[in-house]
């Protein structure tokens, strides 16, 4: 990888591995969303997709993820715009807004432990979605995100 290419280079100019450098392994992307037909507005539960592994916040299976999870959403530099609802700390958003990755990110700090240490992974509060009856979902959500136009 470029050095400090988050720096010198448009989210566009990356190399799929940059790209995916970009993840800080929070997690927060595999929770689980139900989107409201009428205002379009988000509800984010703490119940992860069935192959995040909650404690290491990865996909157990990211090469066939989207074979086995239809509805898993690919984040593209030519995404990025579709995807308002990602966390204010999230890398991806952070640099489309023109913002500097965080201090504890990966990238940063060179330690992948510190997002859990700071508390913005899921893994001190997710639950696997095998864990949850269907029936259940609705009592998992966390948070209601306005999402415009």
């Amino acid at each position: 990888m470029r050095d400090r290419f988050w720096e010198r280079f448009d989210l566009e100019e990356l190399t799929p591995e940059e790209w995916e450098a970009l993840c800080d392994g929070c997690g927060q992307c595999c929770l689980l969303k139900f989107q409201d037909e009428e205002s379009g507005d988000l509800a984010v539960l703490n119940v992860a997709c069935r192959l995040l592994d909650i404690h290491g916040c990865r996909c157990s299976d990211y090469e066939h993820r989207f074979a086995k999870v239809p509805d898993c959403a690919q984040l593209t530099p030519a995404r990025i715009e579709e995807f308002r609802w990602l966390p204010k700390s999230c890398a991806y958003r952070r640099l489309a807004e023109g913002r500097k990755l965080a201090g504890w990110h990966p990238l940063i700090c060179g330690d992948p432990e510190r997002v859990h240490r700071k508390g913005i992974s899921v893994r001190g509060f997710a639950v696997s979605q095998g864990e949850v009856p269907e029936e259940e979902l609705e009592d998992h959500i966390i948070a209601i995100l306005p999402i415009d136009g």
